[in-house]
């Protein structure tokens, strides 16, 4: 059984980043030749969120709730240093960084390709990736980097309450705009389906198993049934987001490239800083590995979802967001590499 279980580990997991290219390509390669595909899919929604693609981040996320003991998170208030290190990353850091470092590049780096007009608009959608930290895909990187998963879900959970009220004001600050609507349904069902749901499934099936077959059982055997599913689940995701971005992503090629250099440099950025100050604060490394992803990645779904209601879907901005989860997986994935490599000096 261990045997079988290493093997999908290594298959999947070895070359990741090589099955993630394939799947960008997969994606948009069926989106263009197959748009009917696509289509279809998109019927399939509501308040603005793909149901095939919350099924998918739900089988990533759920293999992570299986190991989150109820018990821990009560526990987490204990060791607050790593909460205070998200909160203040996330929203007095971040998206003031990804303001400056995209009004750098767009205005003065990339003046000669970009027009003043096109700039602001791109500077706006980098301004909503900025403001909106990860809530779903985050648990994947925290499982590629062994995190504490009870205590990824209270620092996940605890900034899903501070985008509520957080994330209006600090886009109407930033872009000066004063009428922001933001598709409240759209975050809140996020958060109910992309933490609430695995959470309660998780906690759900660790209960009933453990009462029926014992502690030894669910932990030794049932959760590792599941070591394969969340990068499959992953990959699939891949496949969906970029086969519904493929026109976007093959009409704009260089202005994709001048819009992923200030959002690469700014996730390498954020996430040293909230890995730095784990380390200084001498912080374990399964909770600073976390607390640097959640900082470095973006609630794309959100994003993009405002930058749709508030400058259209064909819109400069909204391309921005789409960029956004175009260079999110690859960074994200160097990062996790630079986290494993580097957990020795948090010991």
């Amino acid at each position: 059984m261990e045997k079988e279980t290493n093997t999908g580990i290594n298959f999947f997991q070895r070359y990741l980043t090589l099955w993630v290219f394939l799947c960008m390509v997969a994606g948009v390669l069926l989106g263009h030749f197959v748009p009917a595909f696509p289509t279809f899919l998109n019927q399939f929604e509501y308040a603005r969120i793909s149901i095939p693609m919350a099924i998918l981040i739900w089988i990533m996320i759920y293999p992570m709730m299986l190991k989150v003991d109820f018990n821990s998170i009560r526990n987490v208030g204990k060791n607050p240093k790593g909460l205070f290190v998200t909160w203040v990353t996330n929203w007095l850091i971040k998206p003031f960084t990804m303001y400056g470092i995209a009004a750098l590049f767009f205005f003065v780096v990339f003046n000669a390709f970009i027009t003043p007009e096109l700039a602001t608009e791109y500077l706006s959608g980098a301004v909503l990736l900025g403001a909106a930290p990860c809530t779903a895909m985050v648990f994947v990187w925290s499982t590629l980097t062994k995190g504490n998963p009870a205590y990824t879900v209270v620092q996940v959970a605890t900034n899903d309450l501070i985008i509520l009220v957080a994330f209006v004001p600090i886009v109407r600050f930033l872009l000066g705009v004063s009428n922001v609507s933001v598709p409240f349904d759209t975050l809140i069902l996020s958060v109910v389906l992309f933490v609430v749901i695995p959470l309660a499934g998780g906690i759900l099936t660790r209960v009933v198993l453990t009462k029926s077959k014992g502690i030894d059982y669910f932990e030794n055997v049932f959760i590792h049934k599941f070591d394969s599913v969340t990068t499959i689940g992953l990959l699939l995701t891949l496949v969906l987001i970029f086969m519904g971005q493929s026109e976007v992503i093959l009409e704009n090629p260089l202005h994709i490239v001048l819009i992923a250099v200030p959002l690469t440099i700014q996730t390498f950025l954020v996430f040293f800083i909230a890995y730095g100050t784990c380390k200084i604060l001498k912080l374990p490394h399964d909770i600073a590995a976390p607390a640097g992803m959640i900082g470095a990645s973006n609630f794309f779904e959100l994003a993009v979802a405002v930058a749709v209601a508030l400058f259209g879907t064909t819109s400069p901005a909204a391309l921005a967001t789409t960029v956004g989860v175009l260079t999110e997986v690859p960074v994200m994935l160097t990062l996790v590499k630079i986290a494993n490599k580097t957990d020795t000096i948090f010991q």
